[in-house]
Order: structure tokens, then C-alpha cells, then sequence
């Protein structure tokens, strides 16, 4: 059977936290690097997608594409390991420490990083002919985007940065349940499908995925957009990565772990005055 019940995936999740906290450093970097540049990729199809059909839809029907293959090529983003490795640690596996799952996450964000601004420099190069003429229509809109959400949100003071935060929630929610879904099945159909849809809703809505991120604004900054490395920095990647982490742990990780791997005791029925 295809479908595994939720008892059995989540100790699968806890098992992938297990290994990926005591992976080696070289391999750590060298998947999340991988991760990093395949979802850059992604990024950049669906950006292309919309600009040339002009239907946003469209592209993020197609975006989780990227998501998928390093999915099943065993790559690892950030966003997942925020949900996965912790989930050792609570689960008190032998050897898995706070300093552990802390390096794990460090060499993760170095690699997506890498990954992604690698695939950002020859986009740049390819939207600009080498930097020789101005960009093209899906550079100018890589620096569009690039402007609206970082000034856009810093517009709003307070109010923007919390409207930004509960979007990299969100979006955390939604990509850890993708991560989670693909665990559901053993069949590549299966996690395909079961990957592709929340993954299509967080892109479609505008929601702030902290390694998306990390391709669309350095692609942004070298194809001219009106924004800054600080405005990048403090008005998008580190509230995005705050927001992915709790959305990551909290809404996924933590609720199934506690309702399925450490379910509270079942009720007893109560007997009736006629029993």
C-alpha cells in the first residue's frame, strides 16, 4: 500500500531529523546548495512563465516543479530541516543536542545561500546579455519585485514588517506541509501530488519563503532594482527566516509529533444510570 498513516510517516519524520542533525558538514552544504540553486531555478521559470503569458496563476501552478525534483534527488532546503531536525531532539534521540541542530541549520542557510545566488548571477547574465544592455522584461520584474517587497513593506513601518512575518509563517506552514506530505506515500506519483499542491498555493499567494528569497532579491540588486542589501536584509530575509522557522515548527512539526507519536491518553466512555 501507497499510503502510510500518519503514526508511521511521523516517525519517519523523526528519523530524517535524526539523520540529517549527524550528516557531514560536506555533504550538508553540497545538498542544501543543490536545494538552493534547483528552487532558484523554479523561481525564475515561474517569474518567466507569468511575465510572458501575463497569468500569475500559471506560474505558480508550475513553480513546485523545482520543488519536487530536489525533493526526490534528497536535497534539503531550510525550510524542512527547521521542521525535521528539532523533532530529534525532542524525541531525545542519543547524541542529538541544541548545538547540533543549530550547526545543522547554519551549514543548511550557507548552502541554500550559495545555491541560490549562484543561479541568481547567471540569470543576471542571461537577462542582460552578459551585462551588456539593459535587462529584459523578467529582469526589470525581478527588480520590481524586488523593490515591492522590501520598500514596500518597510512603507508600512510596524505594520509592514508584521504583515511580513505572518506571510513567512504561512508560507512555512504550507512548505513543511509539502515536505510532510511526500513522507505519506511510497509511490513517486504519490509524493509528486502530494507535494505539488500546497507547494502552488504558497507561491500563488505571495507568501515569503526565506531560500525563494534568497534568488529573487540578489537577482533584483544586480539587474538594477531601486533597493538596497539592508533593505533586503532588514526588510525581507531575516524576518522571513524568524517567520519560516516558527511556521515550519510550530504548525507542522510539533502539532503532528504531538498527536501522533505522543497522543494524549484516549477518553473512556462514562456508563449510563441504566448500565
Amino acid at each position: 500500500m501507497s499510503y502510510l498513516k500518519p503514526a508511521d510517516f511521523v516517525e519517519k519524520m523523526v528519523d530524517a531529523g535524526e539523520a540529517k542533525a549527524f550528516m557531514s558538514t560536506r555533504d550538508t552544504v553540497l545538498r542544501a546548495y543543490m536545494a538552493g540553486a534547483i528552487l532558484a531555478l523554479s523561481a525564475a521559470f515561474a517569474v518567466t512563465i507569468t511575465v510572458n503569458t501575463g497569468e500569475p496563476l500559471l506560474g505558480a501552478v508550475l513553480f513546485p516543479v523545482g520543488f519536487c525534483m530536489l525533493y526526490l534527488l534528497g536535497f534539503d532546503l531550510l525550510t524542512g530541516v527547521f521542521t525535521l531536525v528539532p523533532l530529534a531532539l525532542i524525541d531525545k534521540r542519543r547524541g542529538v543536542t541544541v548545538r547540533t541542530v543549530l550547526r545543522n541549520w547554519g551549514w543548511v542557510f550557507l548552502g541554500n545561500f550559495a545555491g541560490a545566488f549562484t543561479v541568481a548571477v547567471m540569470m543576471a547574465i542571461i537577462l542582460t546579455m552578459g551585462f551588456s544592455v539593459d535587462p529584459s522584461a523578467v529582469g526589470e520584474k525581478l527588480g520590481e519585485i524586488g523593490e515591492a517587497r522590501t520598500l514596500g513593506y518597510a512603507e508600512h513601518g510596524a505594520a509592514g514588517m508584521l504583515t511580513l512575518f505572518v506571510r513567512a509563517v504561512l508560507c512555512n506552514w504550507m512548505v513543511s506541509t509539502g515536505v510532510v506530505a511526500a513522507m505519506m506515500s511510497t509511490s513517486v506519483s504519490g509524493k509528486v501530488i502530494a507535494m505539488w499542491m500546497p507547494i502552488m498555493l504558497f507561491f500563488y499567494m505571495g507568501f515569503e519563503h526565506s531560500i525563494v528569497n534568497m534568488f529573487l532579491f540578489p537577482s533584483g540588486l544586480l539587474l538594477g532594482g531601486d533597493f538596497s542589501l539592508r533593505d533586503y536584509l532588514l526588510w525581507n530575509e531575516i524576518p522571513t527566516v524568524a517567520g519560516n522557522l516558527l511556521g515550519g515548527l510550530t504548525f507542522v512539526g510539533l502539532t503532528l509529533y504531538a498527536t501522533h507519536a505522543r497522543p494524549a491518553p484516549t477518553r473512556q466512555p462514562t456508563e449510563t444510570a441504566a448500565d
